[in-house]
C-alpha cells in the first residue's frame, strides 16, 4: 500500500491510499480519483517527504486549532453520519459484501462496517473501490 498526499485544480488537499503507484495512475487514466472535498477530477499528487522509519521515540508536534483543521474534522464528522443513516450496516461481513457488489452479484447499495487489514489489502488488490470510514472524537465543550 502506498499514501499519496493529492491535491485537486480547486486547491483542496487529502491523503489516499493505493495498492502501488501503478494502481494511482491506473485509476487516474480512469477518472475514478477524484477529490474528497468536492469531487473534482483534477486531481494531482502533491510534494511529499518520504517516510523514513524512526529509531527513537521523538513526539511530533501536533496542531487541533488550525480554522482548516476544524473545517475537515466536521466535514468528516457530517460523512460519518450520512454514510451511518442511509448506508446498511454489515458488520465484519464489510470485504464479502463490498465484493459482491463489486463483481455484481447484487444490487448495488452503500455498505459500512469492519474489515482487517488483510480484508484492506485484498479489497484493494482486487480493485474494489471503498474508503474508510473516519471515527473522530466528539466535540469538547
Amino acid at each position: 500500500m502506498i499514501q499519496y498526499s493529492l491535491h485537486c485544480s480547486k486547491g483542496h488537499q487529502y491523503d489516499a491510499w493505493f495498492k502501488n503507484a501503478a494502481a494511482f495512475d491506473e485509476q487516474q487514466a480512469r477518472g475514478i480519483v477524484t477529490c474528497a472535498v468536492c469531487g473534482d477530477a483534477g486531481i494531482e499528487k502533491a510534494l511529499m517527504a518520504p517516510a523514513v522509519a524512526r529509531t527513537d521515540n521523538e513526539r511530533v508536534s501536533l496542531s487541533s486549532a488550525q480554522p482548516d483543521a476544524v473545517q475537515l474534522r466536521a466535514l468528516l464528522r457530517a460523512y460519518r453520519q450520512k454514510v451511518i443513516s442511509e448506508a446498511d450496516y454489515v458488520g465484519d461481513k464489510f470485504a464479502e459484501e463490498a465484493r459482491k457488489i463489486h463483481f455484481e452479484e447484487v444490487e448495488a447499495r452503500g455498505i459500512y462496517g469492519e474489515a482487517t487489514r488483510d480484508d484492506v489489502i485484498a479489497l484493494a488488490e482486487d480493485g474494489v473501490d471503498f474508503m474508510p470510514l473516519p471515527d473522530l472524537p466528539e466535540e469538547h465543550n
